[in-house]
């Protein structure tokens, strides 16, 4: 049986609830009809222009991302450009685009555990506090785990540089400061810095930090190695194939899924 929108949308769900969403987050349909066929699905972190010329080659009918197409209310479509240019090209060819972000960011199981497997740690479990009012164990965003062994900060680092195969990275602290905990969060982490520093963790790993974060953490004798935004969450194509694939199987839906690979970095290093 081939699936809808509305079963993809549903398999989405039961692999990080969408309930789970920041409230400022766009998780969800983003474009489409949930009656469309969503039997072929392309993987993506972001919808961009490529990544629509390529669902469009290849026949898909719906484009999974990570990354809203929009997470601000949009007053006005150009089809001319983005983001009125995807809705165009989604609209023209049947194409759903759905986007799964903060909730498979906090979810079990999801981006953040998947990111801190990677890079090889152990016993990973949240790192936040509770909050008054929140049920505890609620997921949340962010995870913590252990080095199999300690190790100095810059060897750490150029483990992470392997494991995400990425040119470099951004290190806070002294390259000799051991390391047992490290603290994670994919994608943007700063509003998570004053939890790290409560956590007990010896570095924390993330993107997109700003100088005075990173002065607030070095100032607590702590480390920070920022790993860049999309190194940190380009994994999440590899995690949405395999979760959808066999979550598809499970409920018994023919589907055929692939994970697009002309993303790269926006940053390029000089």
């Amino acid at each position: 049986m081939k699936p809808t929108t509305k079963d993809l949308l549903k398999l989405v769900d039961a692999i990080a609830p969408f309930d789970l969403a920041e409230e400022w987050d766009n998780s969800g349909l983003q474009v489409g009809n949930k009656d469309w066929p969503a039997g072929r699905v392309l993987v993506a972190l972001d919808v961009t222009v490529e990544v629509m010329a390529d669902a469009v080659e290849w026949g898909a009918d719906l484009v999974l991302t990570h990354h809203p197409l929009m997470i601000r209310p949009q007053r006005s479509f150009d089809f001319g450009s983005m983001p009125g240019s995807a809705v165009a090209v989604a609209a023209a060819n049947r194409i759903s685009i759905v986007s799964a972000h903060t909730n498979l960011d906090k979810a079990l199981d999801g981006l953040n555990e998947h990111f801190a497997q990677k890079i090889g740690l152990v016993g990973v479990s949240q790192f936040q506090p509770s909050i008054p009012g929140i049920v505890e164990n609620t997921p949340d965003l962010g995870r913590m785990g252990a080095l199999d062994q300690p190790m100095p900060l810059f060897e750490f680092a150029d483990r992470i540089k392997s494991s995400l195969g990425i040119p470099g990275l951004r290190v806070v602290g002294s390259q000799d400061r051991m390391v047992k905990k490290a603290a994670v969060c994919t994608g943007s982490g700063a509003s998570l810095v004053q939890a790290f520093l409560g956590s007990g963790a010896d570095v924390f790993i993330t993107g997109d930090m700003k100088y005075h974060e990173a002065r607030e953490i070095e100032q607590a004798g702590l480390a920070l190695i920022d790993v860049g935004h999309f190194a940190s969450e380009h994994i999440v194509v590899e995690l949405l194939v395999q979760r959808l694939v066999s979550s598809a199987e499970t409920a018994g839906f023919e589907i055929d899924v692939r994970g697009f690979d002309g993303e790269t970095d926006p940053f390029i290093m000089v």
